[in-house]
């Protein structure tokens, strides 16, 4: 089953992030599109999302949101990773705050780009 990663393409943390589930699944099994693309903007309408804080993961007809999404990516890298699903005995709403908070701030964290990032030949291989 292939996740979808739905990510801002002009946030560089969110652009780091993919680098990351990049080198951390040689399986292949994430599937990525900017929300700025043509198909980006089509699967966040198709699930009735109209803009995303940041990364929205798609998975056999599930949205995961927020630190949900996080979560899941953790999940799905496998391994020692999903030692980190443990931080689902944290509340949700405490979750989800803390993810909004870095999600409101990371441009001024982590800067921003004036367009998508141009992918690796390996990330556009796997992009939608």
């Amino acid at each position: 089953m292939k996740t979808i990663v739905l990510f801002d393409g002009v946030c560089n943390l969110c652009n780091g992030i993919v680098r990351f589930i990049v080198r951390c699944d040689p399986q292949g099994r994430f599937r990525f599109a900017s929300q700025q693309s043509e198909v980006g903007r089509e699967l966040l309408r198709k699930h009735g999302l109209l803009e995303a804080q940041s990364i929205v993961v798609l998975e056999g007809g599930r949205v995961y949101l927020e630190s949900d999404a996080a979560l899941h990516i953790f999940y799905r890298l496998g391994g020692a990773w999903r030692l980190l699903c443990a931080l689902r005995v944290i509340p949700k709403p405490l979750r989800d705050r803390a993810y909004r908070f870095v999600a409101g701030k990371r441009y001024r964290l982590f800067g921003r780009l004036e367009q998508c990032a141009t992918p690796t030949p390996e990330l556009r291989r796997r992009c939608l």
